[in-house]
């Protein structure tokens, strides 16, 4: 871009016009490809499958977005080959080597930032605004880990020398990569949850095998060809789409796979970790299994800042984000008045084609999100009062999409299980507490714990951080109450049910988490 504005989740509601420029652009170029047949990737060619699957948006059932492979266990076992193949040549290059690559990996994703940003909006039913982020993410997770390779001499540390008469002693910690690592991404950030954990994985000198979700393969098909045309080698990514109860479950039981970084829900993720805790010794595994993220609002807010940033974070991507405000405490002495702007910005929000310039809201992602939006609707209509929205959306341009109209629900039971569950959808519940110690303790009463938003006062923002328990928190921020991370700035991660390694991506501590430490001792 011509200006120095620099796109991330905070920066995205003023771009220039010449991003929209050339995002109508991208569309125009991704549309004319509609309906292509796509190859899984493996061992740096095009690998394809007896059976096969569409890919269809989800603003429009009847738009085909692309044709790709439903790939099986042969297929998983040719990954694993290519991988294990190419693996001691990409270990044993120079890290140097490996970083000047994956730079031009991510300077190769910015060149086609807007072609895979309007493919993504049709794929997942993104805004242009988000799509465009989430593909800038990328390549910004991927220059972090070189950066945190570098910065960190390639985590070669000389250690304290053995004090042996007569003799001279060298001691020289060095991280090494584990071997074949399996990524498992999700809908909803197609390419930033995709490229960030590959771009770690290659950076620390594994192998990766990558596997999208099916709902969203179109985004991510695009993104691997980034990694290929930069010039990586052969099988040191591979590419495999197919359901996860059979290809990415022969994955998972493999035990030529040395490590996984999977992103999804609790139930799914659990399981990826007591099936892979059965092998022949404990293997690395990487998890990010959503969250239930609160917001609590002091009586001494800025009610705007609050407004805005809750809005932002529960309706953004239709509620689709592991780190949407999903629930809202609020002081006695402001509920009324911030329900009541909440209710009018709300109200102002633009629904419909996520290519479009003006959409804040697209569709959800497939036909059970949507039928489990009516569902969640029917019970907390039943026992809380619903604010606003709480009905699909079927007419006009309407008639063919997932569209669900962002709700809120007040009056709904404190001890109701829907306040504990991840509904992942355009659903927000609001209660009045009486104090701030209570607000906390709901807060804190979940098996989650991704990110979490406060306002208040100064001094009470401190007590906030000290007492939420959360990988990612935010006080005062109108860019968005609980969600908006960015590489650099706020890694992203989370404790308790929301995380295995207590480490955030896109920050100081995780690019370790790819490779294990070897002690050399040498006499001389």
């Amino acid at each position: 871009m011509s200006t120095d504005f620099k796109l991330t989740y905070a920066t995205m509601f003023n771009p220039p016009k010449e991003l929209h420029e050339r995002f109508e652009e991208g569309l125009k170029k991704i549309k004319e490809n509609l309906g292509k047949e796509y190859g899984m990737i493996i061992n740096g060619k095009d690998h394809y499958a007896d059976e096969k699957f569409e890919d269809r948006s989800p603003a429009n059932t009847d738009q085909v977005l692309g044709i790709f492979q439903k790939g099986g266990v042969e297929d998983a076992l040719a990954a694993i080959e290519a991988a294990r193949k190419a693996f001691p040549k990409w270990s044993q290059m120079k890290w140097k080597d490996r970083v000047k690559i994956m730079q031009k990996v991510a300077d190769r994703i910015d060149e086609r930032i807007y072609e895979i940003g309007a493919a993504m909006a049709m794929d997942v039913g993104k805004n242009r605004m988000e799509a465009l982020g989430d593909v800038a993410e990328t390549a910004d997770l991927i220059r972090y880990a070189c950066y945190q390779m570098e910065k960190n001499d390639g985590y070669i540390v000389e250690m304290g020398r053995d004090p042996l008469v007569g003799y001279k002693a060298t001691n020289i910690s060095i991280l090494r990569p584990y071997g074949v690592w399996l990524v498992i991404s999700p809908f909803n950030f197609p390419t930033a949850l995709s490229g960030g954990p590959t771009g770690a994985a290659l950076v620390a000198g594994n192998t990766v095998i990558l596997k999208p979700a099916t709902d969203t393969p179109w985004s991510v098909r695009l993104l691997a060809e980034c990694f290929l045309e930069a010039g990586l080698p052969d099988g040191v990514l591979n590419f495999v789409t197919g359901p996860g109860g059979s290809l990415g479950q022969a994955l998972i039981e493999s035990p030529q796979i040395n490590g996984v970084t999977f992103t999804g829900s609790y139930e799914v993720g659990m399981k990826i970790h007591a099936d892979f805790g059965q092998g022949k010794y404990v293997r690395p595994t990487i998890l990010e299994l959503g969250g239930k993220n609160p917001a609590i609002v002091s009586k001494n807010a800025d009610l705007e800042r609050a407004a805005i940033g809750i809005l932002r974070s529960a309706f953004g991507l239709q509620g689709q984000k592991c780190s949407a405000c999903s629930r809202v405490y609020i002081e006695g002495a402001v509920y009324e008045s911030l329900v009541n702007r909440l209710l009018e910005l709300t109200g102002r929000l633009i629904i419909g084609d996520p290519t479009e310039r003006n959409t804040y809201m697209g569709p959800v992602i497939n036909k059970k999100a949507y039928q489990d939006y009516q569902n969640y609707v029917a019970e907390l209509g039943k026992s809380g009062k619903i604010l606003t929205g709480g009905k699909v959306l079927q007419d006009g341009d309407y008639a063919k999409g997932y569209y669900c109209a962002p709700t809120l629900v007040a009056d709904l039971p404190l001890d109701h299980h829907l306040w504990k569950t991840e509904m992942f959808l355009p659903i927000t519940t609001l209660a009045k507490v009486s104090s701030l110690d209570q607000a906390m303790q709901l807060a804190n009463d979940v098996n989650y714990g991704l990110t979490a938003g406060f306002y208040g006062s100064k001094e009470e923002t401190e007590w906030f951080f000290e007492n939420i328990q959360a990988g990612v928190t935010y006080a005062n921020r109108p860019q968005g109450a609980t969600t908006g991370a960015w590489p650099g700035f706020q890694p992203f991660g989370g404790w308790k049910g929301s995380g295995s390694t207590g480490k955030n991506a896109g920050g100081h501590y995780y690019l370790p988490l790819y490779m294990h430490e070897q002690i050399r001792t040498l006499i001389e």
